[in-house]
């Protein structure tokens, strides 16, 4: 089933048209220029709240009919706003009590972006007026394709610590645990005399002396999350019912931890996501592929849609570094690549003035005499002509576990070492498989992970039970997996499992007695000349054999890297984290073993390549070259873009990506 906005034959292409920055003549020359480009999707009305509601219920949507109407009249869809992203100056003026506070308990203003507090009924009444008042004009207007709610829930004000959040966090804990007793239980307030006596005497997290309460913590972001997905459901559940059948969506924010996504994905019709490339990174590509296999998983394996990212510099990152020429044509088909059936920009017209006026376009300051717009065109017209792979669907055996309050769990301030951060953990082992072009999805634990050839669990530090005998009955079932070190370690509340860490010893066959955490910069020596880092743990086997063992340090000797069998299925445990190509090495053997075959047999550095295919047979290699020379590999097909055939091989120019369909 192919990904469809409005029934748009193969890709969407287009991107964020602030059309209210510029003079209507303007516009019309914008449109003209669209249809040069390629482009059929446009998202309007994005930060225009201001310009739509000039009062209380006073709407001026004129200029609003105009454009809809011009985008209409030349064949371009849209993706029509509800502008709750940022009120206008009047609504946050008349209600103070709206804007967002700090753990420190200092408000924050408005004359920026995202000036709301997520638990304010005051805003939740004016952003469901306005949705309301959207939809009953233009729920039938031809141009409306989708309706794109508010705009990256989480970003800059992810959580508010006023007294109306502190209201609202209590009625959630009161749900959550039913009474006072169950609060004090969990979050394990006999410790340094923190029992609560009333709901009254219940806060959020603000800034304290010492270490913040860690389980007090995890619930404020878990209410956090769901305090913007409540926001979310009110503008969505007014859309459906003034405008069924019309597909909603909001766009996952590029910085991925602010909110728990599993928990959002039932309640969009499509998956949207952002991403911006970061080029001061030694792989920038990296998390771009990370991005993109997480929105994928988000989608359900489904096609989704990349709704921004930047046609060359982004003007927040520390140096507004440009793309150099190929990148931006590169950038968009690495996320086609890996599902995306939509390649929307922010934006179209780079903005003359603004805080964001540094930010590229599609039609760039320079106009269309520039490296930009001829890039862009020719991104148009390859999408075009790859229209066929749309709705294919990304070949993924392998499964990285992740759970957005283990993450928080674990960035908790009190933690045995500031090395092990979750995240930087679970990138290292998504590309360490994507350095051998083997393409992971990611899946929460609690998942049916029986479609899975390998499962991995980098860092999941938290789990509940329920969650970790779904593991346990993924691997007797005949499941193989790999579970990396400090994880299993405390269940929901973040209470720590006594009696020999880890929920997975019986899986695992490893009792583990004591953590020992490296100095910074130190790493540890293991047999067969391997090496470890940031952590090592001292461990014995219970029904393990030992594979790797520590060569040198206070446990020598000791288990690295054991084996188990349990039940039908084989798990392998870490104690310490692989430096280098070791991280590699292990699990590429681990994955073939598991028989999960990679794209390219032994890549040469710095390809990647991932496969999409259709139910028909129908399959795409894309294979991108990020070396500084041309490369040739073995991808069975006919080149459809971006490479050449070389004697039953593909060759691919330096920095080029490669469309080959089998």
């Amino acid at each position: 089933m192919a990904f469809e906005i409005a029934a748009l034959p193969g890709f969407a292409f287009g991107g964020d048209y602030s059309a209210e920055q510029w003079s209507e003549e303007v516009w019309t020359d914008d449109v003209r220029l669209m249809k040069a480009a390629g482009v059929n999707l446009a998202t309007v009305g994005v930060f225009s709240w201001a310009m739509l509601e000039t009062a209380p219920r006073r709407y001026e949507f004129g200029w609003l009919d105009r454009l809809m109407d011009l985008l209409a009249g030349h064949g371009i869809a849209a993706d029509l706003a509800t502008a709750t992203a940022t009120p206008p100056p009047w609504f946050s003026h008349a209600h103070p009590e709206s804007l967002p506070v700090g753990p420190d308990g200092q408000r924050l203003w408005y004359g920026s972006r995202q000036s709301f507090c997520p638990s304010s009924p005051a805003y939740r009444a004016a952003a469901v007026a306005l949705v309301e008042a959207l939809a009953t004009r233009y729920a039938d207007h031809p141009a409306l394709a989708l309706w794109h709610v508010n705009n990256e829930y989480g970003c800059h004000i992810a959580r508010c610590w006023c007294d109306t959040s502190a209201l609202a966090f209590r009625a959630w804990l009161r749900d959550r645990y039913g009474d006072i007793d169950a609060l004090n239980a969990a979050w394990g307030t006999a410790f340094w005399s923190q029992r609560y006596t009333a709901w009254d005497e219940v806060i959020p997290p603000r800034n304290t002396p010492s270490f913040t309460n860690p389980t007090q913590q995890l619930d404020f972001y878990r209410f956090s999350s769901d305090e913007l997905l409540a926001c979310y459901r009110a503008e969505r559940d007014t859309l459906r019912r003034l405008s069924p059948g019309v597909p909603v969506t909001t766009n996952f924010l590029n910085d991925r931890w602010k909110v728990d996504f599993w928990s959002w994905v039932g309640e969009v019709d499509l998956v949207a996501m952002d991403h911006y490339l970061v080029a001061e990174r030694a792989d920038p590509y990296a998390d771009l592929a990370f991005i993109a296999d997480l929105a994928r998983s988000l989608a359900g394996r489904r096609p989704w849609a990349l709704m921004e990212h930047a046609t060359s510099a982004v003007n927040w990152q520390p140096r507004n570094l440009a793309k150099p020429p190929g990148r931006l044509r590169r950038d968009s088909l690495a996320h086609v690549a890996r599902g995306a059936d939509a390649v929307l920009y922010f934006q179209w017209r780079a903005s003359r003035a603004g805080a964001e006026k540094w930010h590229s376009g599609m039609v760039p300051h320079a106009g269309t005499d520039s490296k930009v717009w001829r890039e862009v065109v020719g991104l148009g017209t390859e999408l075009g002509a790859l229209a066929e792979v749309a709705g294919s669907e990304v070949d993924a055996d392998v499964a990285i576990l992740l759970d957005w309050s283990s993450v928080w769990a674990q960035s908790h301030e009190s933690q045995p070492s500031v090395d092990m951060d979750p995240v930087a953990l679970t990138e290292a082992w998504h590309g360490a498989l994507r350095a051998a072009t083997v393409t992971c999805d990611f899946a929460p634990p609690g998942a049916d992970l029986s479609r899975y050839k390998l499962v991995l669990a980098p860092a999941l530090h938290l789990v509940s039970d329920a969650d970790a005998a779904n593991l346990a009955s993924y691997v007797s079932s005949g499941g193989i997996v790999v579970v990396g070190p400090y994880s299993g370690v405390v269940d929901e509340h973040d209470h720590i499992r006594l009696g020999g860490y880890g929920a997975w010893r019986d899986v695992l066959g490893v009792r583990v007695e004591e953590f020992f955490p490296l100095d910074a910069g130190r790493t540890v020596a293991l047999s067969g000349g391997g090496t470890g880092r940031l952590w090592t743990e001292l461990a014995a086997t219970t029904t393990a054999e030992t594979l790797v063992t520590y060569a040198d340090g206070p446990l020598a000797g000791g288990p690295a890297l054991t084996r188990n069998r349990y039940g039908a299925g084989t798990a392998y445990g870490l104690t310490t984290h692989l430096a280098g190509t070791d991280l590699r090495d292990l699990l590429s053997r681990v994955a073939l073993a598991a028989g999960v075959v990679p794209v390219v047999p032994d890549p040469p550095p710095g390809v990647e390549a991932v496969r999409r295919s259709h139910p028909d047979g129908r399959a795409y290699t894309f294979v991108a070259n990020d070396s500084d020379l041309p490369v040739e590999v073995t991808v069975d097909g006919e080149v459809l873009t971006g490479g050449s055939a070389v004697d039953g091989r593909v060759r691919v120019p330096a920095g080029g990506l490669a469309v080959v369909r089998r």
